[in-house]
């Protein structure tokens, strides 16, 4: 066991010393001449100011720079000079024991262009390609264009290919390797969840911090047309999202999800609701979410066979330095419980990390599965420029 750690720590250190210092920034950075630490601490996970930049449409009113347009003599036609563009690049050093003991190089795990901008003054959109995820091209996951302050409100519409889950916890913004297992948590040949799927949100907010948000999904994922149609069937499902504020460190949430999938043999329904907290106290945040599911015919048999899915996460998030630190560390506990077999799942994470740079962080990672009694530790780079 000795020679694998061993094997990990030295390609550790060669990775700190030969990676340098990105000079390149993310493309909305590079549109304002702003730090990436504007908008994340660290990259990233959003900052408010981060929240309140995406939902204006990635841009900032009345501070649009003068030569990021065009000039085309025609006030109906928002042109910008150059397409905005942006890659992220994740690599890993890893070593897992589960009976036997495996060293694996694992880079790129993940390299991803991504582009966002405006389309008129009040429309914008936002996509990324993911070129490479696990060794495989993966395509288009976020993809969608987006209508701002409909009717003068502050009423957004939101329409193409999102992760379900993205009002709640967004996935793509965690600073671990592992995931928020219950949001990807599949029940037997059902596709609805809360991973990516195509569809509608609309969100809006009040005055009194409470935010309203509303989605119309097909249902059944991001994959492949189906003689034209991405709809396997005549049914939408629908979710509601209620979050409020109380006072400055505290967001309570809570959502529900309803909808069926037919099949030649069957109707699957589903449910999916919980609660969900964020308490922050610098230089601690804590994120809590708990889901419950239910699948009346998961299979897709004829008779009735109820399954219930049920899972949680807690992640507690040091920021030593506030937003500007250049340590962070990350505890996250996930667990998911299930009468459908296979499902059950519980693990526990320990996470740190170094910014090299505003848009540079050196990561390790440490899991302990507790439902195989299997240990997993890292060690990587995650880069955007």
């Amino acid at each position: 066991m000795k020679k694998p750690i061993t094997l990990l720590l030295v390609s550790l250190a060669a990775v700190l010393l030969l990676v340098q210092d990105s000079a390149a920034i993310p493309a909305f950075a590079r549109k304002y001449d702003m730090s990436c630490s504007t908008c994340h601490a660290p990259f990233p996970k959003l900052k408010p100011f981060g929240d309140e930049f995406a939902g204006n449409g990635f841009r900032l009113p009345d501070q649009e720079p003068a030569r990021f347009l065009r000039e085309t003599g025609d006030d109906g036609m928002l042109l910008m000079r150059e397409i905005p563009l942006a890659m992220r690049f994740e690599g890993w050093l890893n070593f897992e024991k589960n009976g036997a003991s495996r060293t694996d190089v694992q880079m790129p795990w993940v390299a991803k262009i991504l582009s966002g901008g405006l389309v008129t003054k009040t429309v914008s959109y936002y996509m990324y390609f993911l070129m490479n995820e696990r060794g495989e091209v993966v395509g288009l996951e976020d993809a969608f264009v987006m209508f701002n302050d409909l009717f003068g409100q502050d009423l957004d519409l939101y329409a193409g290919q999102f992760q379900v889950s993205d009002p709640l916890f967004k996935r793509e913004l965690r600073l671990t390797k592992e995931d928020y297992s219950i949001y990807n948590t599949d029940v037997g040949a059902s596709r609805a969840g809360l991973t990516y799927d195509r569809g509608l949100m609309l969100t809006y907010s009040l005055p009194t911090k409470t935010d309203i948000i509303v989605e119309v999904l097909n249902g059944n994922g991001i994959g492949e047309s189906d003689q034209g149609m991405f709809d396997n069937d005549a049914n939408k499902n629908f979710v509601l999202r209620l979050s409020q504020d109380v006072g400055e460190h505290l967001r309570i949430g809570v959502f529900g999800y309803s909808g069926s999938e037919d099949r030649d043999t069957s109707v699957n329904a589903t449910a999916i609701y919980g609660p969900d907290l964020t308490l922050s106290f610098e230089p601690l945040e804590l994120n809590l979410q708990y889901v419950m599911r239910t699948d009346d015919r998961p299979d897709f048999t004829v008779l009735a066979n109820k399954k219930k899915t049920e899972g949680a996460f807690a992640e507690l998030v040091y920021s030593p330095g506030g937003d500007r630190s250049d340590w962070y560390g990350v505890l996250l506990y996930n667990w998911v419980k299930s009468e459908y077999p296979g499902l059950e799942y519980e693990s526990m994470t320990a996470n740190a990390n170094y910014m090299l740079g505003r848009n540079m962080r050196l990561v390790g990672e440490y899991t302990y599965n507790a439902t195989l009694g299997a240990h997993r530790l890292g060690a990587g780079f995650v880069v955007a420029f």
